[in-house]
């Protein structure tokens, strides 16, 4: 149980989840229900909690629907970051700049 003196986040990543989320809804992209029903959605399909891991899978789910990015352009950028983290020394922000493919 949290209790009232706890980090709401975990992990700044979950924050800056949340704040992504925020700013996407602020701009249109998508209505509170909307996210809702996506999320839910989600979540009954991978049966598992809607934690922030959750959250950006169903982001990446609504701006493909929308048109915003695509499948690919996601996937790309999922192996981008996933060598920048392989490249980026232990403790330091991982930074698509240090992908050695770019």
């Amino acid at each position: 149980m949290r209790t009232p003196d706890a980090p709401a986040f975990a992990a700044p990543w979950e924050a800056q989840t949340f704040a992504l989320v925020v700013a996407l809804h602020d701009r249109g992209l998508f209505t509170w229900g909307e996210w809702a029903e996506a999320l839910g959605a989600a979540a009954r399909r991978g049966d598992r909690p809607a934690d922030y891991a959750l959250w950006l899978e169903t982001i990446e789910t609504l701006l493909a629907a929308r048109g915003v990015t695509t499948a690919e352009a996601l996937s790309g950028r999922r192996d981008a970051f996933a060598r920048a983290a392989a490249a980026t020394p232990h403790g330091q922000p991982i930074l698509l700049a240090n992908d050695p493919g770019a």
